[in-house]
C-alpha cells in the first residue's frame, strides 16, 4: 500500500516495513531535513510510528523525535519494546516525557514510568499537574503484573439517585470524560461500587428513570491487587468487555477494558515462551551484551546437565568400545525422549498457566501421559528395532533400543508433566526450571536404558 505521503510504501506484502521506507527515513535524518522526515512520518499510525523507531539506530531515535516536536505521537511509545522505549525515554527532556503522558490513558502513562528509576520518575512527575500526578504516584504503589498497574483512573461515576437525563447531560458537558468508555459505573457517597449501567441501557432508557432503577449489581470488580494473569481469566471466563477495579474496602479505584487485557495475554503468552527457552525477558533490540548475560545462566545450567548425561555414558566406556553401533545409535534415543518431553512440557506448563491442570485433574492428566508414552514407545520401539535390525543385522540389538525407546518415552512423559507440577507446588514459575530438568531425566534415562541394557545382553 501507499503512505499518506504518496510517495513510498510504507509496507510489503508481509506487513513489514519496507527498506526503501527506512532508508528514506535514515537519509532524511542524517542530512538534517526535518520537513522530509516530517512528511514521511507525520502520516503513520502510532503503531507503525513504532514500528519504525526501532528498526532505526539508537541515535536517530533521539534525533527523529527531535524533528517531530510537538507533533510527535506520545501512544508510540507504549508500543515499543522495553529496551528501545527506555532509550527513547532517557534521550527525550522530561519536559516533553511529561507532556507525552498527559496525551495518554493513565494505564499507559504507568507503563511507561515503571521501568524508569526513582529518580527520574519522580522528575517527570514533578512537572505534571497535580491531580494526574497523583493519580500516577497511586497506580505506581500497587504491586509490580497487578490490577492497579493496568487499569486505567479515568472513569466515569454518577450516584444512584440521578436521572437518566442528568447523566446522560454530564457525558455531554464534562471535560474530562475517558476517550473511549463502555459503561458508566454507581458508586454511592464513600465511591463504594454499587453497580454499573451499560451505555445500551443508559441511551434506551427514558430521561427522568433514575439511575439506580436499571443499575446493574450482579458484576464482577476485580481486587485492585490481582495479578494481571488472574485478571485476564476473569474477562475471558465471564466475556467481559470491561471491569470495575476495587481497593479493599469495595471502593472503585479504576476500569479495566478489553484491549488492556488482550496486551496482558500477549504479554504473558510471550514470557512464557521465552522463559520455555532460558530467555526470559530479552528482545531483539537488546544489546550483544545483554543477550549474552541474559542467556548465559542457562546455557551454563545446561552445560551441567550435559556433563551429568556424559558421566552416565562414561560409566559404560568398555560397553562402547566391544560394539561401536551403541555409540551411532544411543543419540537416537536421548533425541526422541527429549522430543517426547518437551511436547508433554509445553502442554503442562500451559494447562498450568491457564488453570486447566491443578489437583483435581492431575491423576487423571498423569495417567494419560503415561499411556501415551507408553504407546508411542512401542510403536518408535518396532519402528527402530526392524531399523538396527537391517542396519546392523543383529536382532538382539533392535530388541535393546526397542525396550530403551520404551523406557524412555515412558520416562519423558512422567518427567514432562511431573516436574512442571513439582516447581509449580514449590511456588517456582514452571516455564523457567522445566526444560532443563526434563532434558536431564530424559538423557540420563536414555542413556543409561540403552547402554545398561546393551551391556547386559549383548557384551
Amino acid at each position: 500500500m501507499q503512505d499518506a505521503a504518496g510517495e513510498v510504501e510504507l509496507r510489503d506484502e508481509e506487513g513489514a516495513i519496507r527498506s526503501d521506507f527506512l532508508h528514506a527515513v535514515s537519509t532524511a535524518i542524517d542530512a538534517g531535513d526535518a520537513a522530509r522526515v516530517r512528511e514521511l512520518t507525520l502520516p503513520l499510525h502510532e503503531a507503525d510510528l513504532a514500528d519504525l523507531i526501532q528498526l532505526l539506530r539508537p541515535e536517530p531515535r533521539g534525533v527523529l523525535i527531535t524533528m517531530l516536536g510537538d507533533d510527535f505521537k506520545a501512544a508510540a511509545l507504549p508500543e515499543l519494546d522495553e529496551a528501545v522505549r527506555d532509550q527513547v525515554l532517557e534521550d527525550m527532556p522530561a519536559e516533553q516525557v511529561a507532556e507525552a503522558l498527559q496525551q495518554l490513558d493513565s494505564d499507559d502513562a504507568v507503563y511507561l514510568l515503571e521501568d524508569l528509576n526513582e529518580e527520574e520518575q519522580s522528575d517527570i512527575l514533578a512537572k505534571l499537574p497535580y491531580f494526574e500526578r497523583i493519580a500516577l504516584q497511586r497506580s505506581l504503589e500497587y504491586p509490580e503484573d497487578s490490577a492497579g498497574r493496568i487499569m486505567q483512573t479515568d472513569l466515569i461515576a454518577v450516584p444512584p439517585f440521578w436521572s437518566v437525563g442528568q447523566t446522560i447531560d454530564h457525558l455531554r458537558e464534562a471535560d474530562d470524560l475517558p476517550d473511549r468508555f463502555y459503561e458508566v459505573f454507581v458508586v454511592d457517597p464513600a465511591y463504594h461500587l454499587i453497580g454499573s449501567v451499560a451505555l445500551n441501557r443508559l441511551l434506551r432508557s427514558k430521561r427522568p428513570t433514575t439511575i439506580e432503577s436499571i443499575t446493574e449489581s450482579d458484576i464482577r470488580p476485580i481486587p485492585v491487587e490481582d495479578d494481571q494473569e488472574e485478571v485476564a481469566r476473569q474477562f475471558e471466563r465471564y466475556n467481559l468487555t470491561s471491569a470495575p477495579v476495587v481497593d479493599k474496602d469495595n471502593r472503585l479505584v479504576g476500569v479495566i477494558t478489553a484491549d488492556d487485557v488482550v496486551e496482558v495475554v500477549q504479554e504473558e503468552a510471550s514470557e512464557d515462551i521465552l522463559r520455555m527457552g532460558g530467555v526470559a525477558g530479552e528482545s531483539v533490540s537488546d544489546s550483544v551484551w545483554q543477550t549474552t548475560r541474559l542467556r548465559f545462566t542457562w546455557l551454563l545450567a545446561n552445560l551441567v546437565t550435559a556433563i551429568l548425561a556424559s558421566l552416565v555414558i562414561s560409566l559404560f566406556e568398555a560397553t562402547i568400545e566391544q560394539m561401536v553401533a551403541l555409540a551411532v545409535l544411543m543419540p537416537i534415543v536421548a533425541s526422541m525422549g527429549g522430543n517426547a518431553g518437551t511436547q508433554t512440557m509445553t502442554v503442562a506448563v500451559r494447562a498450568l498457566a491457564t488453570q486447566d491442570l491443578g489437583p483435581v485433574n492431575a491423576a487423571r492428566v498423569i495417567l494419560r501421559e503415561s499411556a501415551v508414552g507408553l504407546l508411542n514407545g512401542l510403536l518408535f520401539a518396532v519402528i527402530m528395532a526392524a531399523i538396527a535390525y537391517f542396519w546392523f543385522g543383529s536382532d538382539q540389538l533392535g530388541l535393546v533400543i526397542g525396550v530403551a525407546m520404551v523406557v524412555n518415552l515412558v520416562a519423558a512423559a512422567l518427567a514432562g508433566i511431573l516436574i512442571p507440577l513439582g516447581l509449580n507446588q514449590l511456588d517456582l514459575d514452571p516455564a523457567i526450571a522445566s526444560g532443563v530438568f526434563v532434558t536431564t531425566v530424559t538423557d540420563v534415562v536414555g542413556f543409561f536404558a540403552f547402554l545398561g541394557l546393551a551391556a547386559l545382553w549383548l557384551v
